[in-house]
Order: C-alpha cells, then sequence, then structure tokens
C-alpha cells in the first residue's frame, strides 16, 4: 500500500518552497540592484568619456579602429569608423604611418608620443598623439589606447611668438644691413646702366651674337638690382605689419622669367645631366599677387629640385625638372616635378616648418620652403607635395583667379 504523507511532511515542504523563492526573489533583488549600479557606472564612464575634449580610438593590433568617442565625429565626421584602418581615414592610404605611435606602442608595450600634421576637410590640422598599450580584460587581447589632441592653434601661437622674437632682431640689424647693402647695389646698378649704354654704341661693329648677350647680360643684371633693392626694402618693413601690393601677374612670365635667372648656373658640369621641361599654360593664368615673392617661390622649389639630383651624387642618369603652370576652374598655379632622390615619409609632414632640412651642414638652413609656404598663404593659396623615395618629388602650388 502506498505510503501516506503526514502533515508535517507536507508543512516541511511547504516551508522548504518558501525558502527557496524568498532565497531567489533575494538573488533577483540583487541582480536588479546590480544591473542598476553597472548602468550608472556605464553611464559614468560615458559621461566622463564625452567630456574629453581630445580625439580618442582604441586599435587593435592590426591598427583597426574598435571604438571612438564624440570628438571623432565631430572632427572628421566619418561615420561607423568601426572595422576600418585608421591610416585609411587619416592619411586617405593604404599603408601604416612611419611615424605612427600605435604601431610603436604596440613593439615596445610602452606610451609613445608624436606631433603629426593631417589633412582634414581641405585643412592643414596638426595633432598631438599619446598612444598607450592596454588590454582587453575579457580576452586578454592588447589594443591601444589613442588620444589626439588638436594644437594647431597652439603652433600657430607658437610660430607667431618666434616670428615677433626674429622681427625684433632683425628690426635691429635692418637699417645697417640695408646700408651696407644698398652702397654696393647702387655701384653694380650704375656701372650695369653705363654698359648698357655702351653696347648700343657697338651694334654693327661686333659680332650681332656677342652683341645680344652683353645686352641680355646687363639688362639681367639691372633687373636683378632691382629685385634686390626690393629684398632689402622688405628686410627694413620686416619688423612691422605690411602688406604687399598685388597686382595681376601671368604664372607663365613668372615660370619664364625664372629660369632664365638659373640659365647660366645650369651651365655647370654637374648639371649637364638635368633637362629642364617648361610647359606654358595656353590660357595664360593670371592671379593677384606680388610677382617677386612669386618668382622668389618658383626659384626656391627650382633650386630644391636640383638639389634633389645632387643628393643623387650624379648616380641618376638623365634627369627632368617638369614646370608647367595650369588653371583649373576658380584657381590657377604651377608645379615642379623631378625625378629627383625623393623625401622619405617620415619628413613629408615637417618640410614647411621654419629650419627644418634634410640637407647637409653649409648647404641649407631650412627657411626656403617655409618662405614658400608663408607667401603661399598670404595670397590665398595652398601648397602641396607628393614624393616617393627614389622616384622623384612633386610640388603643387595653387592660388585663386581674380575676381571676373
Amino acid at each position: 500500500m502506498p505510503q501516506s504523507t503526514s502533515l508535517d511532511d507536507l508543512i516541511g515542504i511547504e516551508h522548504s518552497k518558501l525558502g527557496f523563492f524568498q532565497e531567489l526573489r533575494q538573488t533577483i533583488v540583487q541582480l536588479k540592484a546590480a544591473h542598476r549600479e553597472s548602468e550608472r557606472s556605464r553611464l559614468e564612464i560615458e559621461a566622463i568619456l564625452d567630456g574629453i575634449t581630445d580625439l580618442m580610438m582604441v586599435l587593435s593590433k592590426d591598427l583597426r579602429i574598435i571604438a571612438v568617442n564624440h570628438v571623432f565625429y565631430d572632427i572628421l565626421g566619418v561615420r561607423a569608423p568601426e572595422g576600418r584602418y585608421c591610416y585609411e581615414i587619416f592619411r586617405q592610404q593604404d599603408h601604416p604611418c612611419p611615424e605612427c605611435p600605435a604601431h610603436r606602442s604596440f613593439v615596445t608595450d610602452e606610451v609613445c608620443r608624436e606631433t603629426s600634421i593631417f589633412r582634414i576637410n581641405g585643412r592643414k590640422l596638426q595633432f598631438e598623439m599619446v598612444a598607450s598599450p592596454i588590454k582587453d580584460p575579457a580576452t586578454q587581447d592588447r589594443q591601444i589606447l589613442i588620444f589626439k589632441r588638436d594644437v594647431t592653434l597652439e603652433k600657430e601661437f607658437q610660430a607667431k611668438f618666434h616670428q615677433a622674437e626674429k622681427m625684433a632682431t632683425v628690426g635691429m640689424l635692418a637699417a645697417g644691413v640695408a646700408h651696407e647693402v644698398n652702397n654696393p647695389l647702387t655701384a653694380i646698378h650704375g656701372f650695369a646702366e653705363g654698359i648698357l649704354r655702351r653696347v648700343e654704341r657697338l651694334r654693327g661693329a661686333v659680332d650681332p651674337e656677342m652683341h645680344a648677350d652683353l645686352a641680355d647680360y646687363a639688362g639681367t643684371i639691372l633687373g636683378e638690382c632691382r629685385r634686390c633693392q626690393e629684398i632689402v626694402h622688405s628686410l627694413l618693413t620686416f619688423s612691422r605689419p605690411h602688406s604687399s601690393e598685388f597686382s595681376p601677374v601671368n604664372l607663365n612670365g613668372v615660370v619664364g622669367d625664372t629660369l632664365k635667372l638659373l640659365h647660366n648656373h645650369l651651365k655647370q658640369p654637374k648639371y649637364h645631366h638635368v633637362r629642364i621641361d617648361a610647359r606654358p599654360c595656353p590660357t595664360a593664368p593670371v592671379v593677384l599677387g606680388c610677382e617677386a615673392q612669386l618668382k622668389q617661390v618658383m626659384l626656391n622649389l627650382l633650386v630644391n629640385a636640383l638639389d634633389a639630383f645632387d643628393a643623387l651624387g650624379g648616380q641618376g642618369g638623365a634627369a627632368v625638372i617638369t614646370v608647367t603652370p595650369f588653371r583649373q576652374g576658380r584657381h590657377a598655379g604651377f608645379s615642379v616635378r623631378d625625378t629627383g632622390s625623393g623625401i622619405p615619409p617620415e619628413h613629408l609632414d615637417s618640410l614647411f616648418e621654419p629650419f627644418f632640412t634634410t640637407k647637409p651642414v653649409g648647404r641649407g638652413i631650412g627657411i626656403g620652403l617655409s618662405t614658400c609656404y608663408t607667401i603661399v598663404t598670404e595670397h590665398g593659396g595652398d601648397i602641396r607635395v607628393e614624393s616617393r623615395v627614389g622616384e622623384g618629388s612633386t610640388f603643387t602650388v595653387t592660388l585663386p583667379l581674380p575676381p571676373e
């Protein structure tokens, strides 16, 4: 016969069920409290991250973006960056940057810092980057936390401060230098005018080609004397704000006149293998600017191109410098392309910084490209460089066209 269950047994079972449900309810209450605490912690962390004004990213070992903060979207405007390579977004290229602090941080397992310039939405922005190695607590995989702080304005203020110091120093020396330089310039200018007058008397008495060369040389000396006088005048006004008078400038003329100045320089034996290919623009682009300053930009770019061939040590074979004025839409400009030694990728971001140079001691002090950048910027334009080591470089100057 089946064994009967006593009342005490039933009461014990009910007590056990009641205890289980009480423990279950207590566990649920604790879980809910933990969830609320976790949600509160998550919201606090999000609030902290949203309060960070630096661009922040978490990268995987292969430099793919895992997560970003809101500043990333504000600056770049890129949606759904997760899974994309950081160099694809910041450099528009298919390989990592040579100066990448994230890569160094992976290798050394240390905090690494770097300052670089990026072109974002048509503007050149300078970022101070800090890369710090971290570990994923769930998988123990190594990741990198990147902070990028926009220091463009800070660097501009620093540059203006250093410029103010230089201007103050130059202002003290300008008067004496101007007098010392003007005296020999006056003598050179006077004798060149005398030569030019006497050359006219020789017309028909000497070989016509020699007569033309002498007249051309004397005219060039006079033109360069006037340009030197303008430089001295600029030196005198360097320590106080001033604006150059802009006038219509034909870029074909800028190229032609600058190449004329280099004509004798190119006769040196070491440049016999160098060929300059000038291709005038059929539309003869005209911009508003200072002709002397634009010639200075062109001259600096051409001299740098010649220096790139020097760096090859004469082993580069036939070298070509292509100078091309152009007009595109509401802009015009010129490009200087060479087949020289090229520029290492790690130097591209520093080319236009004052006193940065890759030339040997005694060959340059690093103000040529900085001066070019300043002149082009004052003209409302832009200057870019593309280069590959061993293949050459291309500098492109773009200037706005005057209103119709």
